[in-house]
């Protein structure tokens, strides 16, 4: 097991003295999916996280409400969803509440008592992909005040059940969401600003800490920096897709699935306010794997069981090997991240240099651009093992640096 430094835990202490924090006094759980999970049971991971699901609502026959608000096709959404989790040995049913492609009108149905005594009935909740945004218009009034049929939601985990959501449904679990985004790499250039790019969510999660999904395969860690960081949040995860992280007593973090998810810890990062463009020093990244462990109050990591004897090899065990640098061309590019955190902890890698600019501009001309420097500090601890999905590795506490740059163009010639 790891632990952070006693400053690092004891800004944590003051992050949750000074804001709400929600979460950590319910006494439900929480499945948060990265996305792009299937309803078929083809694959083991697949598999595990809905059976997650319907395990913390209670097990066989648990009744396990399913919104598909966010989708753009809301029934077919729901149905699929009522697929998975009756395979998966729930008893589940569609709210159909949608803004768009449903019967129902969405202002009536978050004030139906025989809807909201049904849901309040259920010991799962169930949110679907789609536009987060549509989920906290319907279930939100105008005046940003929760809805009779948002209590009952709210309910459902107060006395002990789950709420699980896949990408949309990921997102809208913390405070603060993405709400309207642009591309990762023009969030960084722009920035973000609250009630546009970025919004309210539900709430579920710590509300110290920021949710990103599709993080890893979309390069979203980036962005969730950008965020973070406008916001004053110092923590974040940010789940791949096809994976969980799975939360209990609001505090006890679990990865599941088939990738893995990335923590970001900004509590001891610093900005330069004369540098122009996006700009941070000192992030600290976890990559955390199937089965892995992780503590949102301690931030303390315990890796799957299976990775504890085969910590990956630093300093004096390569001593034949000198210490270099190595760089890669596209560090939002589908899991690099991931990549560069692995390749730092397995020899004797000094740093590494990952660069985010646009590539079409470039070859014409001069554009604007973003640096991450990674590196290992005293604090950095791998591990490495053979699980039964994911990578096998786990990664804790490489730093990163990112600041604004200019790449020459034309590229090539």
């Amino acid at each position: 097991m790891v632990r952070r430094s006693i400053v690092a835990i004891l800004g944590m202490c003051l992050v949750c003295l000074s804001g709400t924090t929600r979460g950590e006094e319910r006494k439900g759980s929480l499945v948060i999916i990265g996305g792009a999970l299937r309803p078929t049971d083809s694959q083991v991971w697949e598999r595990e996280i809905w059976e997650r699901i319907v395990e913390l609502a209670g097990g066989e026959g648990a009744k396990i409400a399913v919104f598909p608000t966010a989708s753009g096709t809301p029934i077919d959404s729901g149905e699929n969803a009522v697929v998975a989790l009756r395979k998966a040995g729930a008893d589940p049913f569609i709210v159909p509440l949608g803004l768009m492609n449903v019967d129902v009108d969405f202002r009536k149905l978050v004030v139906d008592q025989d809807m909201v005594d049904k849901v309040r009935g259920a010991t799962g909740i169930f949110f679907t992909g789609g536009d987060q945004k549509r989920i906290t218009k319907a279930l939100r009034t105008d005046e940003g005040k929760n809805t009779p049929l948002l209590d009952a939601v709210w309910s459902v985990y107060d006395n002990g059940g789950v709420v699980a959501g896949t990408s949309a449904g990921a997102a809208v679990l913390s405070r603060v969401m993405f709400s309207d985004p642009d591309t990762v790499l023009t969030t960084l250039k722009q920035g973000v600003k609250f009630g546009k790019e970025i919004d309210e969510g539900l709430g579920f999660l710590d509300h110290g800490w920021f949710i990103e999904q599709h993080c890893l395969t979309r390069g979203r860690f980036a962005r969730a920096l950008v965020a973070m960081h406008s916001q004053g949040l110092k923590f974040g995860i940010g789940v791949d897709e096809n994976t969980a992280c799975v939360v209990r007593n609001g505090t006890e973090v679990e990865v599941v699935g088939f990738r893995g998810a990335v923590v970001l810890d900004l509590s001891n990062a610093s900005h330069d306010p004369d540098v122009t463009g996006f700009n941070l020093k000192n992030v600290r990244l976890t990559y955390l794997d199937h089965g892995d462990t992780f503590d949102l109050t301690t931030l303390a990591v315990t890796p799957a069981k299976e990775k504890v004897a085969g910590s990956m090899p630093r300093g004096s065990e390569l001593e034949s090997e000198p210490a270099r640098m190595f760089m890669v061309n596209d560090i939002l590019a589908n899991t690099t991240v991931v990549d560069v955190l692995v390749r730092l902890m397995q020899g004797r890698k000094v740093e590494a240099i990952g660069l985010a600019f646009d590539g079409l501009a470039a070859r014409q001309e001069p554009t604007q651009g973003f640096e991450f420097r990674f590196y290992p500090g005293e604090d950095s601890a791998g591990w490495y093992g053979d699980v039964p999905a994911g990578t096998g590795f786990t990664v804790s506490n490489i730093h990163l640096d990112v600041r604004p740059i200019e790449v020459s163009g034309p590229l090539y010639k």
